[in-house]
């Protein structure tokens, strides 16, 4: 579990047969769990200046693959005890996003992303989503995207200062508002089998 704070910007040294070799203050161990722009990654070695993590097929087809060049944001899991701020992230991607404009404003700069209509039911406003694997709020919602408003801090600390539009991210949405939505259409599905077999014996006669 992550909490959405970015440790450090890593500096990628090689990403070749998908192993993903960083360069980072952070020292891992073999093993941890560490997310690299949201994605939740694998140690898998550790070098005199980094780490190395491998990417899986599944993680491969999900996420910019682009991005991983240059900095790359990097936040280690949570462990029993630490402070907990931001909000609960696991580190599964649900989507790519897209940023579509980018308007400045008198005390942050607006952020407008689209993604897939299907995952918006989990977009909330004034709820929390996680962008390449920064933790933030949503400000408003449309039918396929959502807009942001980042403040210079954020700008600074985050790849954020370096994102134009056209550029692609990696988009978690809530967790409670995917349970819910879950819960919610279980909830559904024993009605509509029910009237799907009382159609089917209709049907019969």
């Amino acid at each position: 579990m992550f909490t959405g704070l970015i440790r450090e910007m890593a500096e990628v040294i090689s990403f070749d047969n998908n192993i993903l070799t960083l360069k980072a203050s952070y020292h891992p161990k073999r093993g941890d769990s560490i997310a690299v722009n949201g994605a939740c990654l694998t140690v898998i070695e550790v070098t005199k200046s980094g780490f190395m993590v491998e990417l899986a097929d599944e993680t491969r087809s999900i996420i910019a693959l682009e991005n991983l060049k240059g900095k790359v944001h990097i936040e280690p899991a949570m462990k029993v005890g630490d402070r907990f701020e931001g909000h609960i992230v696991q580190g599964h991607i649900d989507a790519l996003g897209r940023i579509e404009h980018i308007e400045k404003r008198v005390n942050g700069i607006d952020f407008f992303i689209t993604i897939p209509e299907e995952f918006m039911q989990y977009v909330i406003p004034k709820g929390s989503i996680t962008v390449d694997g920064v933790s933030l709020t949503v400000n408003e919602t449309k039918q396929n995207g959502f807009r942001l408003t980042i403040v210079p801090y954020t700008m600074k600390k985050t790849l954020f200062g370096s994102y134009k539009k056209g550029t692609r991210v990696n988009i978690e949405t809530d967790l409670f508002a995917r349970y819910i939505a879950n819960i919610l259409k279980k909830k559904e599905e024993p009605k509509k089998n029910g009237w799907e077999r009382i159609e089917k014996i209709q049907a019969l006669y």
